[in-house]
């Protein structure tokens, strides 16, 4: 169904990237409330208080929207948990960090990351390069950290794609299924076992 992202270059001036922006959240909306199948472009667009040939501009339909959205929360996350580490002492506290960051922008924007889960079905590709980008990046900074000797030796990917799966599945029932919990005890739960797990 999808195909390949168009070279259409960035709105050059201010107004086309606001309007551009504009289009991406109110799709971001549109599809995080009602689905990709039950979003048509006109849905997007009446919510964006544009003409429909404004959509057009920017993207080539709901499709590259949708990938557009997936990416946008693949950059969004990998800032807010750089952020939240960025001066953490060791790899277990920037663990106990980047989780708590995590879920609180999941919590903040749970139309995207419902979008994320979405794409597994409706855009396989882009929600495959989500994980796969976001897990090359989380085994290097365990690399990173096992060569310092604050994590003890093991197999970093192996652990890059589980830290990953422990993020998600809280993600799902502490955001997506029950939002408005004590995120920060479900972190430090969280933490109280991955501290364990990777102390050297």
């Amino acid at each position: 169904m999808f195909h390949e992202e168009r070279t259409m270059s960035a709105p050059k001036t201010k107004r086309g990237r606001e309007r551009r922006a504009q289009i991406l959240a109110a799709a971001e909306q549109m599809f995080g409330a009602r689905g990709y199948a039950d979003t048509s472009v006109a849905d997007i667009t009446r919510a964006a208080g544009a003409a429909q040939g404004t959509l057009y501009i920017y993207f080539s339909g709901k499709e590259e929207i949708f990938s557009e959205l997936v990416r946008e929360m693949g950059r969004m996350t990998r800032r807010a948990m750089a952020r939240a580490v960025a001066d953490a002492p060791d790899r277990l506290e920037a663990e106990r960090r980047g989780l708590a960051a995590f879920l609180r922008f999941a919590a903040e924007r749970p139309a995207l990351y419902r979008i994320v889960e979405e794409a597994r079905f409706v855009d396989p590709p882009a929600y495959r390069a989500y994980f796969t980008e976001f897990a090359e990046a989380y085994r290097q900074s365990l690399d990173k950290a096992e060569a310092e000797g604050s994590i003890r030796p093991g197999d970093n990917e192996v652990r890059a794609w589980m830290l990953m799966g422990i993020a998600k599945s809280l993600g799902d029932r502490f955001v997506l299924w029950e939002g408005g919990g004590d995120l920060d005890h479900v972190v430090e739960a969280a933490f109280d076992m991955i501290r364990d797990g990777l102390a050297p």
